[in-house]
């Protein structure tokens, strides 16, 4: 798959959600940097900002931000940040 630059996926660890996300990311070869909002107050204020709530996952990606999403809409988002940047 095509890489979108400056990929972060902000998380909770505790969320079923996130770990989905992650291992779907990890099972396309999509390296990203994982962000722990629990462990970091400013993270957390920042995924706020981007996403507009305390939700999690995020994920950021090509300029993109998909915000407390379960996994199913990760293909999609996805196909759609990585035709940007061809």
């Amino acid at each position: 798959m095509t890489e979108p630059s400056k990929t972060r996926l902000f998380i909770k660890p505790w969320c079923s959600w996130c770990q989905k996300a992650m291992n779907w990311l990890d099972e396309h070869g999509i390296e990203y940097e994982t962000i722990d909002v629990t462990a970091d107050e400013a993270a957390l204020e920042e995924m706020i900002r981007l996403s507009g709530q305390d939700l999690s996952p995020v994920l950021q990606a090509g300029g993109k931000i998909l915000a407390d999403f379960s996994p199913e809409q990760l293909p999609a988002f996805w196909k759609e940040v990585s035709s940007q940047k061809k």
